[in-house]
């Protein structure tokens, strides 16, 4: 028996936490009947439960924790800022310390020109400043018409109610008579799911063009922003194929619309690079970060603003009436500003690119070859296989998620944390895992497909 289960009595902690705690995307009636898992501890990129069990945190949280868990040096941190300073507003024409050191940190991180930083607490709220942002500034260029923003099916861009408006999860909109107007979702580049008889790269310019064809449908005159992730996280690590953002780019090149880069799973060094944007080639007018700000240790969000756009406002504009009580935290910016330091010193950025990112390819191309592994496919630390009846077919098993679910499930029991997405599981593991560490990921997965296989056998699924 652990320690840790005498320390952590796990029946007493589940029967208060269903009488009490109501969870973010959970069905209930089902979590109360299965009771909650309890992390106790978290240590590099390992989790332990209240009984003791050590899980490979294989989505690094909700894909923010970076740098791993239990850094002491950004609990230090984030202690010292409290005794000096523990909270005060950025409103008012006031500022302190910490949030002018990030400021400046993340200007010097980004690609040019983004100088700007307006903060938040959250990808969500991240993604609501750009909807008001956007809005906002073709206002003050005399072009009040323009206020659509043309987004994509599948996509996740928060859940609140702008933030799953923008977001083009069906389930979500049903849940509140959603999306608001002034939203407008097109085709997403999802070539193992959605591309037919097409080549990936013919798919990809026929989803580009589908922006084309809604500018053209809509008018120049009334779009305010196309956005978009530079890969669809939440919706099932959606790589775009290579021509997909070359011809995004075409087609926005002669357009006065903005285009806005989602990186809040994407920044600060997932794909190999501080910024997705750069990744792909992107040339975004906003940036809406948070996750990977401050490895999830304090929440943070905020979108960087094109000069530009950022004249735009103090040239043109008065007041913008929007904000957060929490927005440039002073504890929540020393928590980033440690995370960044422990990252430029560490060398994270280069570890992913050079090390981890060719390491994880490796494994997801050795189980290209299981026979449940439709596709295996990563880009950076994001990674996904699609789970199928019968390759190379492409065809979905009947109810399509429950076979997700049961190797998810399976995940969990044989110590690795694995998301499912649909039929597809997910891995988006902390920044600093090892070659070693990303081979351990690799063979259980293998285990856990073959257990997936055979407990789809004895239920006849398969």
């Amino acid at each position: 028996m652990s320690e840790l289960s005498n320390q952590y009595p796990t029946g007493a902690l589940q029967a208060l936490d269903a009488s009490h705690h109501l969870h973010p995307f959970t069905d209930h009636g089902s979590l109360r009947q299965e009771g909650s898992r309890v992390i106790v501890k978290g240590e590099g990129v390992w989790l332990t439960d209240s009984d003791g069990n050590r899980i490979m945190d294989g989505m690094a949280g909700l894909w923010n924790v970076q740098i791993g868990h239990g850094r002491a040096e950004i609990a230090d941190a984030v202690a010292t800022q409290m005794r000096q300073l523990s909270y005060y507003n950025t409103f008012f024409k006031t500022t302190h310390p910490p949030v002018i050191e990030l400021s400046e940190m993340i200007a010097r991180l980004a690609p040019e020109p983004y100088n700007q930083v307006f903060y938040v607490s959250s990808g969500s709220e991240a993604n609501d400043t750009v909807l008001r942002l956007v809005r906002y500034y073709w206002d003050l260029k005399g072009k009040p018409d323009k206020k659509t923003i043309i987004t994509r099916w599948n996509a996740y861009h928060g859940s609140t109610v702008a933030g799953t408006s923008l977001g083009g999860m069906k389930a979500m909109h049903a849940q509140g008579d959603l999306p608001i107007p002034g939203i407008h979702h097109i085709d997403q580049p999802y070539w193992f799911g959605e591309g037919g008889d097409l080549s990936p790269d013919d798919f990809g310019l026929w989803a580009a063009r589908k922006l084309e064809e809604a500018i053209d449908r809509i008018g120049e005159e009334r779009i305010a922003a196309f956005m978009a992730e530079p890969i669809q996280g939440a919706g099932g690590v959606i790589i775009p194929p290579d021509t997909y953002w070359p011809e995004v780019k075409r087609i926005l090149a002669d357009q006065d619309i903005l285009l806005v880069a989602d990186e809040v799973i994407s920044g600060f060094g997932r794909l190999g690079e501080w910024f997705g944007s750069t990744v792909y080639g992107i040339e975004p007018d906003l940036i809406a970060v948070a996750k990977g700000m401050t490895s999830g240790y304090l929440p943070m969000g905020g979108v960087l603003v094109h000069d530009g756009i950022a004249q735009t406002l103090e040239h043109e504009g008065g007041e913008f009436f929007h904000g957060t009580t929490y927005a440039g935290h002073p504890a929540c910016a020393a928590a980033a500003i440690a995370n960044l330091t422990i990252m430029q010193d560490e060398g994270v950025v280069g570890h992913v690119r050079d090390v981890a990112a060719p390491k994880m390819a490796a494994v997801f191309a050795g189980l290209a070859d299981h026979p449940l592994v439709g596709e295996a496919r990563t880009k950076g630390l994001l990674g996904a296989l699609e789970l199928v009846p019968g390759k190379p077919d492409r065809t979905r098993f009947a109810n399509e998620g429950d076979v997700g679910t049961i190797c998810r499930d399976i995940c969990f029991q044989n110590g690795l944390v694995m998301r499912a997405v649909r039929d597809s599981m997910i891995l988006s593991p902390p920044l600093v895992i090892t070659p070693d560490e990303l081979d351990w990921m690799g063979t259980t997965v293998r285990k856990v497909l073959d257990e997936t296989g055979a407990e789809l056998k004895r239920r006849g699924l398969w």
